[in-house]
């Protein structure tokens, strides 16, 4: 199954181009992460807890960046096994454009699944993965976007003098 979809992001393209390459944004955007260790040039070991219309699994395996083009564009790939309940593997290729008051960025995604998963047929799969596609680019744009003043952290309800700050912000600090 193809998926494509354009999301016009309020942030400058360094900052988007930062966001996707970090891999704490990574991990909070994958729907399902439980963690994500690695780097960039390594690849990153994931796990992945998910439910598939009946079957829920945890997958594990690996999420790769590559076709780096600096600012530009890169392709995330993401393979893993869950067992008895089968294995997924996908990826999607994406773009970034500078544009008024923002970043374009333009995905194309694939997703491929096997074993007991793929026995629940084509409809679900593809609804599936259309919106594990959806949450993903939805959570990261929020993340990029975020206004540092809307967020309230623990500590600044703590302390309501306190500058707040958003979680973003933090992670590529």
């Amino acid at each position: 199954m193809l998926l494509s979809d354009i999301r016009e992001i309020k942030a400058d393209p360094k900052t988007v181009w930062d966001a996707i390459l970090n891999p704490e944004v990574l991990k909070e955007c994958i729907p399902g992460c439980e963690s994500l260790t690695g780097s960039v040039a390594e690849g990153y070991e994931a796990v992945v807890k998910q439910k598939v219309g009946p079957v829920s699994a945890t997958f594990t395996g690996l999420v790769q960046l590559s076709d780096i083009v600096e600012g530009r564009s890169l392709k995330i790939s993401g393979e893993g096994k869950g067992g008895v309940a089968g294995f997924a593997k996908g990826g999607a290729n994406v773009s970034f454009e500078p544009m008024g008051g923002g970043t374009r960025l333009t995905y194309e995604a694939e997703a491929n699944v096997g074993g007991k998963i793929a026995q629940l047929g084509s409809r679900i799969i593809d609804s599936f993965a259309k919106k594990l596609a959806d949450e993903f680019f939805t959570r990261f744009q929020a993340a990029v976007e975020e206004p540092e003043d809307e967020v309230v952290t623990e500590e600044a309800v703590a302390d309501s003098g306190e500058k707040k700050k958003g979680w973003f912000k933090r992670l590529l600090g």
